[in-house]
């Protein structure tokens, strides 16, 4: 169980760093294969469908979290297509076989205080779409790696592998990912969140025996997302990962 203060405490870094009522209302955009939806009162949602879409088939899921700049609202939720894996799929650079979800977190609140809501929202997900409940995937970037940290791992139970890129954690927590599959990423001039805070996360994973792969972008700096989401090779390896 994680403590409220080490939770107060890395809340409190990640700003520092820089970083139920189930809507029936779908509203489909533009014409292309996602749709905003709202989970409970706080949480408002992007549901990206693959293109072959069928109900009778099962797919699997990645729940991608966001950074910090693209908090908000209902009102601003466009703002996660212009970054990280939904702008992937609006450029159609890759052709991705999974449903992907993409939670907003609220502008005044971090990942690390809505964990409850995003277990809540990959649960609701599972239940009432075509999920592949084996292949369930967690990824994010910047105060979203974060928050793949800490949600893989309260729930290491929910994920089959976790991605988290350029965020960190609380490194004595990690002995509970030590059976999930993680590729972490980060830049190494990373002039926002340290690579020493990936470091740390995943030397003490290995410590405790984990399963870490673990990339370094020489000379990038904060954006080592883009290059991750657009290599096809994590998908690939997300694919092979089956819980």
């Amino acid at each position: 169980m994680i403590l409220k203060f080490d939770k107060f405490i890395l809340c409190l870094s990640i700003f520092f760093i820089g970083c139920t009522t189930i809507s029936n209302r779908n509203s489909k955009m533009s014409e292309k294969n996602f749709y905003t939806k709202n989970f409970s009162s706080t949480i408002n949602y992007y549901i990206d469908l693959p293109d072959d879409y069928c109900e009778t088939n099962q797919y699997p899921l990645i729940v991608f979290l966001h950074g910090m700049g693209e908090r908000g609202n209902a009102q601003t939720i466009s703002k996660l297509r212009a970054t990280g894996l939904p702008a992937v799929i609006d450029q159609k650079k890759l052709k991705l076989p999974f449903i992907i979800v993409s939670p907003q977190c609220p502008e005044t609140s971090s990942w690390i205080s809505q964990l409850s809501n995003l277990e809540s929202l990959t649960e609701y997900i599972i239940d009432n779409y075509p999920i592949d409940k084996k292949r369930v995937y967690l990824t994010g970037l910047s105060m979203g790696g974060y928050g793949t940290w800490m949600l893989g791992c309260t729930r290491s139970d929910l994920f089959a592998a976790i991605a988290p890129i350029c965020g960190g954690g609380i490194q004595r927590y990690t002995y509970l990912l030590k059976d999930t599959p993680i590729w972490c990423f980060h830049g190494e001039d990373d002039d926002i969140v340290p690579l020493s805070e990936s470091e740390k996360m995943v030397e003490a994973l290995k410590n405790f025996g984990g399963n870490v792969k673990f990339t370094v972008y020489p000379g990038v700096k904060h954006n080592s997302w883009t290059a991750t989401y657009e290599n096809p090779e994590l998908y690939n390896w997300f694919l092979s990962i089956t819980k």
